[in-house]
């Protein structure tokens, strides 16, 4: 089957935890990962943390923001229509936060699991 996204990774496993400190404190103090990234997003943080070389982060997420698995794409534009016009089970529009949030869209698997595709450059 020939490649027809542009899927690169998996960037990020999401998990929801409830008190961001603690758990950057049991990963980094206790697992030994390294914080990879802490910086404001909405109301609190997005944190990620991963083991030493490691190129796939987990994400400490907070309450109200969706767990799950995050990939990266080359274009986020072009992913969402071709998956759309396949029939995936995919966001009707690909999201835009702003300058400092790349442009996402999610898809679901036939479990209903999500998916986030999020553009990188």
């Amino acid at each position: 089957m020939s490649k027809s996204t542009r899927i690169t990774q998996v960037a990020t496993i999401g998990i929801r935890v409830t008190d961001q400190q603690k758990a950057i404190d049991f990963y980094v103090c206790e697992l030994g990962f390294e914080l990879r990234r802490d910086v404001p997003f909405g109301d609190g943080r997005w944190i990620e943390v991963a083991p030493p070389g490691a190129m796939t982060t987990v994400a400490l997420v907070p309450e109200g923001v969706p767990t799950g698995i995050r990939l990266t794409t080359r274009d986020a534009d072009a992913d969402h229509a071709y998956l759309r016009a396949r029939g995936v089970d995919a966001d009707a529009e690909v999201v835009r936060m702003g300058p400092a949030v790349p442009p996402m869209f999610a898809v679901r698997d036939p479990d209903g699991n999500s998916l986030i595709l999020i553009e990188s450059s």
